[in-house]
């Protein structure tokens, strides 16, 4: 049990650190006029990497929003990797008139049926000197491909990859999304800001990742059994001795509004966390070796140990819930004092930190109306805590440990409607 109070304070210590950090962060901002210093004739080619599985619905909205980037077009392609055996897409594509930057790409109906071994696919076919990852239902910002050339141009050959934040356009949906744009606004804009000032190992989001190509492809590209490729690649960019950094260019995508679909995409990246922590952790002192005491730890706490706090947070608050309801009694006879009552103010000051963390991710955002919500994130927490046992399952059984649950994106229609009507 002292172990436990140890792994929790730890983890919220971490996580409180790299928020009221973010304060000095040294992402790349750009000044006004900063991208008219560099012009279109010395731009590298960028190739954007569009992995597609039964999004048929949301091809309109993804193709003009693509098409809308700001980027002179004889330097961009744009691949659309779309499964082998996904004929709704494939002919929602058809019916688009797509520019002469669009490229549709079948991916082989291989396994593993994961978005890693798309991507892969797709970086065998680029001709790009740069690469970008978006996903089918985000809205980048439109200068965001110059934003990140500029970026490599300026930062140190070692910087491989940056990241743009991520945030949702849906936040109020219901309060599922209140609470995932809350939990994103910590993470993009306060956790990961954090994690870039003090140069730790910045677990990719999956989507507006940044790369150099030579060095993508030096690497492998991504591991196609992986599901959450992206922290993954992270990590492997670190122990090569490159870097990460973000960017402030921002990308939106649609919160989860449906429990389903939400605990499916949650289990996935939780699954995917325990997978990437596993595996670098097979030899860890190899990875100390690598990274260093600072980045080590921070891989631990940021991957693994929080990971293990989702599934133990049932019992501890069923255990601090019990001392409430029943009284010490039964409790005091099993746990030294100082365990006991250290337990119980790890969990419910621990808890009312992180509260307070989400509030200031919603400041940040200007979400302001999603503070009050935070005071039920404990139920969300709840909620994480069930996709964490489902993902622990699958991560058990063989025949489900690279299995990618996809996530059905186009559930709110009320945005996408708006964005419609104001771009005629």
């Amino acid at each position: 049990m002292f172990a436990l109070i140890a792994l929790y304070l730890a983890v919220i210590g971490f996580k409180l650190a790299m928020v009221l950090g973010s304060g000095r962060s040294t992402a790349m901002r750009f000044e006004p006029g900063a991208l008219e210093t560099f012009p279109d004739s010395e731009l590298p080619r960028y190739t954007v990497l569009v992995p597609l599985y039964r999004e048929a619905a949301v091809v309109p909205g993804l193709v003009r929003r693509l098409a809308a980037m700001d980027y002179p077009a004889e330097k961009l392609e744009i691949l659309l990797l779309v499964e082998a055996d996904d004929g709704e897409t494939r002919a929602a594509l058809a019916a688009q008139r797509l520019g002469p930057a669009f490229r549709t790409v079948v991916v082989p109906d291989t396994q593993p049926k994961t978005k890693p071994k798309a991507c892969n696919v797709g970086l065998a076919r680029a001709t790009g000197d740069l690469c970008v990852i978006f996903d089918a239902e985000d809205r980048p910002d439109p200068d965001q491909l110059r934003k990140a050339a500029l970026a490599f141009r300026v930062l140190p050959d070692r910087v491989v990859c940056v990241q743009a934040e991520l945030q949702y356009w849906n936040p109020w949906t219901n309060w599922l999304t209140r609470c995932f744009s809350a939990e994103y606004a910590t993470n993009f804009s306060l956790t990961l800001h954090g994690m870039d000032r003090h140069r730790l190992a910045i677990p990719l989001g999956g989507t507006s990742n940044h790369f150099r190509i030579d060095a993508l492809r030096d690497l492998g590209g991504w591991d196609p059994f992986n599901v959450t490729e992206d922290a993954d690649l992270g990590i492997r960019i670190a122990r090569r001795g490159w870097d990460v950094r973000m960017i402030v260019s921002v990308t939106e995508e649609e919160a989860n509004s449906r429990l389903g679909n939400w605990i499916r995409q949650r289990s996935r990246w939780i699954k995917g966390y325990l997978q990437t922590w596993l595996v670098h952790s097979r030899q860890p002192l190899q990875l100390w070796r690598e990274l260093g005491t600072r980045k080590a730890l921070a891989i631990h706490l940021t991957l693994g140990f929080s990971t293990v706090t989702t599934l133990i947070n049932p019992l501890m608050w069923a255990m601090t819930l019990s001392y409430f309801v029943f009284g010490p009694q039964w409790m005091e006879p099993l746990f030294p004092a100082a365990v006991l009552y250290g337990g119980m103010f790890a969990m419910i000051a621990g808890n009312a930190l992180m509260c307070y963390a989400l509030m200031l991710g919603c400041l940040k955002r200007g979400l302001y109306a999603a503070v009050r919500a935070m005071l039920t994130v404990p139920l969300y927490w709840g909620l994480m805590s069930v996709a964490a046992y489902k993902a622990l399952g699958q991560l058990l059984r063989p025949s489900k440990r690279h299995f990618w649950e996809l996530t059905e994106h186009g559930l709110d229609t009320s945005d996408e409607a708006a964005e419609v009507a104001h771009a005629r």
